[in-house]
C-alpha cells in the first residue's frame, strides 16, 4: 500500500491528553463568554468570501492547542500536501486524489504520473463550455431543429448529488428559457414522472456514467431513450433506423470515458466529456460531472464556481493551523466525535435554496469516512464517521430542533446564511429577510446559552413545569455566513466541506477515498434478479428471509 504511514491515533500523546480533558470536561458558554471578552473575535476566522464563527463550540483556547498537536502528529499537514502534490493516497485503488487539479488555474502544471492533468483538465473544460454556449445560445438543436429547453440529468451518487444540489443552489443564476432536471433513482417513478411532460423535442438528455456501465444509470437512460424515441414515433419524426439514430444523437450526450459503449448506446463519442480515475465520484460536481450546470449557469458563472473551490483549496494549504478553517472545523468534529459521545452532525442551512445540501454532505462524509480498518489494513479501534444530516431553517425549527435544544444527545450544528439573498427583493421582503435571519441568530444563541431554571421562574412559569421550559444550553455550534450564494460562494462551502472530511480521514488514519461498502449490495442484486424473475434454483439459492420476501413479491405482484 505505498509509503503513506497509517498512523493509530490513539497512539499519539495527544489522544491521551484530549481523552484525560474529556473526562472531567465541564463546558459553560456562559462562564467561558463573560471570561473571555474578547472569545467571539478570536475564535471568528475568515476564508475566503466566509465569515466563520467558532466562538460557540465547547472549546477554549488550550483545548485547541491539543487538537492541532493532535493534528500534527497524526500527520494531516502531510498527507494535505501529498495529496495536492498528485501522490496516490488512495492506496486501496493505488490512485492519486486530484479533486482539487479540478480548478486550478489553466496557468499552473502539475504532472502526476506523467501526465500535466491541468492542461487535461483545462482541454476539457473548453470543450465543455463550447457546447454549453451552443446549447444556451440556441445553436445545438434537436432533430426538428428547435432549441434545447430542458436538460435531463441521468446519473447516481455523485453523478446526481452534486449537480442537483449545485443547480438547485443557484437557481438565480439559471439562463432564462432553461431547466434542468435530474433522474437517479432506478424506481421507474423516478424517470416516469421527470419525462411526463416534457417535449421530447426540446429535450436534452445527458448521460452521466464513467464507465456507462452503472446499472442504475445505463437503466434509467435506456427507460428515457424509450421515451423519447416512442414520443417522435408518435409524432411521425422517427420512422425508420436512421432517424432513431439521428434523434439519439441529437438529443443524447455523455459524461463517460467509455466511448466505446458510449457508441453502442448511440450517443457519438465527439459529445463525451470525461473526467479521470483520480476524480472520485463524491467529488466530481467540479469536472465534466458538472455539464448540466455549466450548461444551466454558463460558462462564466461555472469558472466562477471553480474559482470558489480554489480559493479554498489555497487557505486550506497556506493558512496557518490556528486560523485554518477547514483544520478546525475538521478537529472540532475529530473532538466531539472521539471525545464527547457525538453520533451525528447536523448541517443547517437558511437558505432554500441549499435545501439539497445536508443530502450532499452525507455522500461526501459519510461515503469518505464510514470506514473500519485504516489505511494498512489494520482495524480501528475507535470511531470513525459521522452521520450528517440536516434541512434548511426555518423548516427544521418546527420539526426536529427540538433534540438538538432538549434532547439527551449532543448534536453539533453548522449554521449556514447569507447577508443578502439572491432572489430580486419585492415590497416587504428585505423585512422578511430580516425576520428570516433573525432566527438563524437566535438559533445559536439559544443553543448555546440557554435558559436556567431561575430565568424560567423569573418569567411567571408554574414550578410544575419549570423543568420542561429549561435550556441547558451548551450545545455547540458553527456560524458560517457570505455576503450572499454565488457561484463562487458555493464552491467555497464545498471545498470547505472536502477538506473538513479529509481532516477527518487523516487522523483517524483510513483511506477516505474508496468505496468498497457500496459494492457488495450492487453484486448481490445482480445475482437476486434471476430469483425475482422466476428462476427456481436462484430462488432455493437464497437464505430463508431473502426467499420470503421474494415469495411475498411475486405472490402479490398483480402487472
Amino acid at each position: 500500500m505505498g509509503d503513506i504511514p497509517a498512523i493509530d491515533p490513539t497512539k499519539a500523546p495527544a489522544w491521551d491528553t484530549l481523552d484525560q480533558l474529556a473526562e472531567e470536561f465541564d463546558p459553560d458558554l456562559r462562564k467561558f463568554f463573560a471570561d473571555d471578552p474578547g472569545r467571539a473575535e478570536r475564535f471568528t476566522l475568515e476564508a475566503g468570501d466566509l465569515h466563520v464563527d467558532l466562538s460557540k463550540n465547547l472549546v477554549c483556547p488550550t483545548l485547541v492547542g491539543h487538537l492541532l498537536a493532535l493534528a500534527e502528529q497524526t500527520g494531516v499537514a502531510d498527507l494535505r500536501d501529498r495529496m495536492f502534490a498528485g501522490e496516490h493516497i488512495n492506496v486501496t485503488e493505488d490512485r492519486a486524489v486530484l479533486h482539487t487539479a479540478l480548478r486550478r488555474p489553466a496557468s499552473d502544471s502539475l504532472v502526476v504520473d506523467g501526465q500535466d492533468v491541468v492542461a487535461d483538465v483545462s482541454a476539457e473544460l473548453a470543450k465543455i463550455y463550447s457546447f454549453a454556449n451552443r446549447v444556451r445560445s440556441g445553436q445545438w438543436v434537436g432533430v426538428t431543429g428547435k432549441p434545447v429547453r430542458t436538460v435531463v440529468n441521468v446519473g447516481i451518487g455523485g453523478s446526481d448529488l452534486g449537480p442537483v444540489m449545485a443547480y438547485e443552489a443557484l437557481k438565480p443564476y439559471v439562463q432564462e428559457g432553461l431547466e434542468c432536471r435530474f433522474i437517479s433513482n432506478i424506481d421507474p417513478t423516478d424517470a416516469g414522472e421527470t419525462t411526463k411532460d416534457l417535449d421530447p423535442e426540446t429535450t436534452l438528455v445527458i448521460v452521466a456514467s464513467k464507465t456507462f456501465t452503472t446499472l442504475e444509470t445505463i437503466t434509467n437512460a435506456k427507460v428515457v431513450r424509450a421515451w423519447l424515441l416512442g414520443a417522435l414515433r408518435s409524432r411521425g419524426i422517427v420512422t425508420d433506423a436512421a432517424s432513431e439514430a439521428a434523434a439519439i444523437a441529437k438529443h443524447f450526450v455523455a459524461v463517460s470515458t467509455a466511448l466505446d459503449k458510449v457508441a453502442a448506446f448511440g450517443i457519438d463519442p465527439a459529445n463525451a466529456f470525461g473526467f479521470w480515475n483520480w476524480v472520485g465520484g463524491r467529488y466530481s460536481v467540479d469536472s465534466a460531472v458538472g455539464t448540466s450546470l455549466a450548461i444551466a449557469i454558463g460558462p462564466e458563472g461555472f469558472a466562477d464556481f471553480l474559482d470558489g473551490f480554489h480559493k479554498m483549496d489555497r487557505h486550506f494549504v497556506e493558512a496557518p493551523p490556528e486560523r485554518n478553517v477547514p483544520l478546525l472545523m475538521g478537529m472540532l468534529n475529530i473532538w466531539y466525535s472521539n471525545f464527547l459521545g457525538a453520533d451525528t452532525h447536523a448541517v443547517l442551512p437558511y437558505s432554500q435554496y441549499l435545501h439539497r445540501f445536508p443530502a450532499y454532505l452525507q455522500q461526501l462524509t459519510m461515503e469518505s469516512n464510514g470506514k473500519s480498518v485504516r489505511r494498512d489494513g489494520a482495524p480501528v479501534t475507535y470511531e470513525t464517521g459521522e452521520v450528517f444530516w440536516g434541512e434548511p431553517g426555518t423548516n427544521g425549527q418546527h420539526a426536529f430542533y427540538q433534540l438538538i435544544h432538549q434532547g439527551t444527545r449532543m448534536v453539533p450544528a453548522d449554521f449556514i446564511a447569507f447577508a443578502n439573498p439572491t432572489w430580486a427583493l419585492g415590497d416587504g421582503d428585505a423585512d422578511m429577510h430580516e425576520l428570516f435571519l433573525s432566527n438563524f441568530f437566535a438559533q445559536t444563541k439559544a443553543l448555546a446559552f440557554g435558559k436556567t431554571s431561575e430565568e424560567v421562574r423569573a418569567e411567571g412559569t408554574p414550578e410544575a413545569i419549570v423543568p420542561a421550559r429549561v435550556f441547558t444550553g451548551n450545545r455547540p455550534t458553527t456560524s458560517i455566513m457570505a455576503p450572499a450564494l454565488t457561484p463562487s460562494v458555493l464552491g467555497q462551502l464545498i471545498a470547505l466541506y472536502e477538506h473538513i472530511t479529509f481532516v477527518e480521514g487523516a487522523v483517524w488514519g483510513i483511506d477516505s477515498f474508496d468505496q468498497w461498502g457500496v459494492e457488495l449490495g450492487k453484486v448481490l442484486a445482480k445475482q437476486i434478479l434471476p430469483a425475482i424473475e422466476g428462476d427456481a434454483g436462484a430462488l432455493d439459492a437464497q437464505d430463508p428471509s431473502t426467499r420470503a420476501l421474494i415469495e411475498y413479491y411475486r405472490s402479490k405482484r398483480t402487472r
